[in-house]
């Protein structure tokens, strides 16, 4: 799509300061007041914290013992150091923490690798980073363009030997390898099965090149051919098997390439229908009250940024998208407190929120072809002390296949929201781990599908691969329809598992049928929030702390349990501090069962 449009129009690259340097200090005096004691809170945070070190054992961590955060711990530390005591200066002037600066740019340049010990290609035999092989993982970029644009804020202020130093590591560890090196997978020319990676990267790399006017004449349109094949793998449907939680580092991250090459090229790809579905995916995937259906490895409660929604919805004439961007917009500091985004934290910054009037009373009625997710949404009303009260229950459900990128085993599984507030959940992601995606990734817990809303048949869960998929998948008006069969293993000998999803009201009804070769039980899981009370005479349950309800009485006989899952991964409390809870209903071993379930408030 992009090679097209640039083979049709010629590219003509000039560099532009994407952000106000230091001595425009009209500019930085203009900050909105909130957001400057916002950002000078972060800087006093910082200011007598040393800058950690980064040693060789922490790289090695990874292969010792599986930690990731031995080594990302001090790196991220040191890169949000440094952008705060740059910010400080911008915002105030003085020169008081140029040396935390000047420290930290020296300290970074020093350093063997700026890939993460995850990606540095280490091993038992070789655990350390080897400084003479140049990789450009996702934060050796992101490294790349943080100081780059520190050197383009503070322009002269740098010492000029500090400023060529920087200068010439971005360059030899970036700039050139990406433009005389095909060997990185994610540029696509030795791997076609592409990911978040490639946007990510690319937007980083192409910023780092306008700061420094680094032959982007031939550098954009190679970035445009690996985005090109990016894009290749990026369903029609616009959506992203990764989550809605990476929709900032995907669609986000060439939304971040799109307005550099209109700022830089005059390249406008805005009305380009696939980049309209592309951008209006997170608002599609929103539960309400910061929720989103998290299949794969998304949070429940991810971090988008604000900002970037809505330039997307004021580019694309998405105006639910820049509600929700205006909804989200959050306190800049926001964009350094995971994985330091200097770039997005400026275009925050130098942004304003957008004047939306009134509020968005579309239900949501949203069908994703190429990725199989339904999300359908009811509005119904319920007596209550305080008189009626008005219901807004959005059910997301899912069929696909368990070979999606981070993928979990869930073929069939579905969340559920009243009002805001989860009831049915996808327990969502931990803090990643050596065994995340390594060919043990399917010991966590939570990518099982045990841990998931489909059945264990026979003591069997599903399987991971590409041909564990759902069949026969249909969008129904109120919900979706499939048979998940195909997603256990052969020995489960399951003929049919045909569920039915269907919403109505406020209330869910799973409806599965499942024929098998030979007599097996068959255990329907349903992980909650609230811990369930089960009345086993009435065949139901209700939540402890909340109204939601379960029945399941016109049906086969079930035997009902329930566990709770102590949430002790800091990631996944984020979302879901405490416990959740395992719903079990189990049948007697039979080649044949039926059964209906309910669920409403």
């Amino acid at each position: 799509m992009m090679m097209a449009y640039l083979a049709a129009h010629p590219l003509c690259v000039r560099c532009v300061a994407q952000f106000p340097p230091v001595r425009d200090r009209a500019a930085w005096e203009a900050v909105d007041s909130a957001d400057r004691d916002d950002l000078l809170a972060l800087a006093e945070k910082w200011r007598d914290r040393p800058y950690p070190l980064l040693t060789a054992g922490m790289y090695a961590a990874f292969c010792r013992t599986g930690s990731r955060r031995d080594c990302e711990a001090p790196y991220f530390a040191r890169r949000v150091k440094l952008i705060a005591a740059a910010l400080h200066v911008c915002i105030t002037g003085e020169m008081g923490d140029l040396p935390i600066v000047e420290d930290g740019l020296w300290l970074i340049c020093e350093e063997t690798t700026w890939a993460i010990s995850a990606h540095a290609e280490l091993s038992a035999a070789h655990p350390f980073p080897d400084a003479g092989r140049t990789i450009i993982d996702l934060f050796a970029a992101q490294t790349g363009m943080i100081l780059s644009f520190i050197c383009q804020l503070l322009e002269v202020t740098l010492h000029p030997d500090l400023r060529e130093r920087v200068r010439r590591e971005v360059e030899r560890r970036i700039l050139r390898p990406f433009m005389t090196y095909d060997g990185e997978w994610w540029m696509g020319f030795v791997r076609k099965d592409l990911c978040n990676w490639t946007p990510w990267i690319v937007s980083n790399v192409m910023m780092a090149a306008n700061v420094w006017d680094y032959d982007c004449a031939k550098l954009y349109p190679r970035a445009c051919g690996m985005l090109d094949r990016w894009l290749a793998c990026v369903p029609e449907d616009g959506g992203c098997d990764e989550g809605a939680g990476y929709w900032n580092m995907a669609a986000g991250a060439f939304l971040d390439c799109l307005m550099l090459l209109e700022h830089t090229a005059d390249v406008r790809l805005w009305d380009v229908p696939k980049v309209q579905r592309m951008m209006a995916y997170p608002e599609l995937m929103h539960l309400g009250g910061g929720w989103f259906a998290n299949f794969a490895d998304c949070d429940a409660r991810p971090y988008i940024s604000g900002e970037r929604l809505q330039y997307a919805g004021l580019k694309t004439g998405n105006a639910a998208l820049v509600r929700m961007g205006v909804e989200m917009w959050g306190r800049p500091s926001r964009e350094v407190s995971d994985t330091p985004h200097l770039s997005r934290l400026l275009m925050r910054l130098f942004s304003r929120p957008a004047v939306t009037e009134g509020s968005d009373n579309r239900m949501k009625d949203v069908w994703l072809p190429d990725l199989q997710v339904r999300l359908v949404e009811t509005r119904d009303w319920c007596g209550g002390s305080h008189g009626p009260k008005e219901l807004r229950t959005i059910a997301a459900m899912k069929g696909g296949h368990n070979a999606e990128s981070h993928n979990h085993n869930d073929v069939g599984s579905f969340v559920l929201a009243i009002n805001g507030q989860m009831h049915v959940v996808d327990a969502g992601n931990m803090v990643y781990t050596a065994k995340t995606f390594s060919d043990r990734r399917y010991e966590l817990w939570n990518c099982r599908s045990v841990y998931h809303n489909v059945p264990i048949i026979g003591g069997f869960e599903q399987c991971n691969g590409l041909q564990y998929a759902a069949r026969d998948v249909e969008a129904l008006p109120d919900g979706l329809a499939l048979d998940m069969a195909a997603a256990y293993p052969a020995q489960a000998g399951v003929h049919r598992c045909a569920r039915k999803l269907q919403l109505t009201g406020a209330m869910l009804s799973v409806m599965d049928e499942i024929d098998l070769a030979c007599a097996q039980p068959v255990t329907w899981v349903f992980m909650l929030r609230d811990e369930p009370v089960i009345e086993a005479e009435d065949q139901c349950c209700h939540g402890r702390e909340t109204n939601f309800f379960i029945e399941w009485r016109d049906t086969e006989a079930l035997t009902a349990s329930a566990e709770p899952i102590e949430i002790t991964d800091a990631r996944m409390a984020k979302s879901y501090p405490g416990s959740l809870w395992r719903l079990m209903l189990t049948a007697e071993p039979d080649t044949r069962h039926r059964v209906h379930i309910n669920m409403t408030v």
